[in-house]
C-alpha cells in the first residue's frame, strides 16, 4: 500500500517511541545509582545495532522517521551503556564522556560509509550488501533482549529493567511495523527487524508475569488471609476473656503459676 502520510505518521509515532523508550531506564539508573540487573552487553549490542539498522534504512529509502529513528536508539543505547560503567565501575564523567564520544564518532563514520556503499552496490544492481545488513541489524537488536533472557534464567526473576522501557520499545516496534506496510515496496526483512524484536520483548513481558508479577499477587494474597486469621483470634480472645478475669485477679503469691497480675 503506497500511502505516504499513513507511512510517515505511522513512522513518526514508532520514532518518538524508540526515542524516549530508554528515557525511563536512564531516569531510574539515576535515581537508584546503580544499574544491577541491566545488561551492559544488551545496550551496548542496541548500539551496534543502530549502525547497520540506519544504514539499511536510509539506503532503503525509508521514510524519514524510520531513518531517524536508528540514530537515536544508538545515542540512548550509549548514555544507558556508559551509565553502568559511571555507576557500578565508578567511572569518572571525564572518562565517561571521551569514551562514549569516540565510540559515537566511530559509529556515525562506519554508517556514513555503508550508505555511500550501498546506494553504489544498489546503482549496480546489486540486493545482497543492503539485505545483509538488514540481517545483522536483526541479529544485533535479537542478541541484545536474549541477553537479558539469560538473565532472566539464572536469577528466575526479571531485575533491574524497566517495565515501562519495555513498553515503549515494543509500542516502537508495532508502530514502525505498520508503517512498512505502507511503504511504496513492502520490505519484507524490514518487517522481520521490528517483529522479531517486538514478539522478543512480549517474551520478557511474559517472564515477568510469571516471576515477578503471580509471587506478588501470591505475597498479597497470603498477607489478606493472615489478617482475616488475626482478626479471628483477636475475636475469640474477646470472647474468652470473662473466663480469664478471676485468674487476673488472683494474687500472683497464691499460686506457683505466673498469672498476668504478676
Amino acid at each position: 500500500m503506497d500511502i505516504p502520510i499513513a507511512a510517515n505518521v505511522l513512522g513518526t509515532i514508532g520514532a518518538v517511541c524508540w526515542s524516549v523508550q530508554l528515557i525511563p531506564q536512564i531516569i531510574i539508573n539515576y535515581r537508584r545509582h546503580n544499574t544491577i540487573g541491566l545488561q551492559r552487553s544488551m545496550m551496548l549490542l542496541w548500539a551496534c545495532a543502530g549502525v547497520p539498522l540506519g544504514a539499511y534504512n536510509v539506503s532503503g529509502h525509508f521514510n524519514i522517521a524510520l531513518q531517524v529513528q536508528p540514530q537515536i536508539l544508538t545515542v540512548l543505547s550509549l548514555i544507558t551503556w556508559i551509565q553502568c560503567y559511571y555507576y557500578d565501575d565508578k567511572w569518572g564523567i571525564s572518562k565517561c564522556c571521551v569514551v562514549v564520544g569516540a565510540i559515537g564518532t566511530v559509529f556515525g563514520g562506519i554508517e556514513a560509509g555503508l550508505v555511500f556503499a550501498l546506494k553504489t552496490a544498489l546503482r549496480q544492481n546489486l540486493h545482497w550488501p543492503i539485505t545483509l545488513l538488514g540481517v545483522i541489524s536483526t541479529i544485533l537488536l535479537s542478541a541484545g533482549v536474549l541477553r537479558h533472557y539469560y538473565d532472566i534464567y539464572i536469577h528466575r526473576t526479571v531485575r533491574g529493567i524497566s517495565f515501562i522501557f519495555v513498553a515503549i520499545d515494543a509500542a516502537g516496534d508495532v508502530f514502525s511495523l505498520i508503517s512498512v506496510f505502507f511503504q511504496p515496496k513492502l520490505d519484507i526483512l524490514g518487517m522481520v527487524i521490528y517483529a522479531t524484536e517486538f514478539v522478543l520483548w512480549c517474551g520478557v513481558f511474559a517472564c515477568g508475569g510469571y516471576f515477578n508479577l503471580m509471587p506478588w499477587i501470591r505475597q498479597k494474597i497470603r498477607g489478606r488471609r493472615r489478617e482475616e486469621g488475626t482478626r479471628d483470634d483477636v475475636a475469640g480472645i474477646d470472647a474468652g476473656a470473662s473466663n480469664d478475669v478471676s485468674l487476673s485477679r488472683v494474687p500472683s503469691s497464691t499460686s506457683v503459676f505466673r498469672t498476668p497480675s504478676s
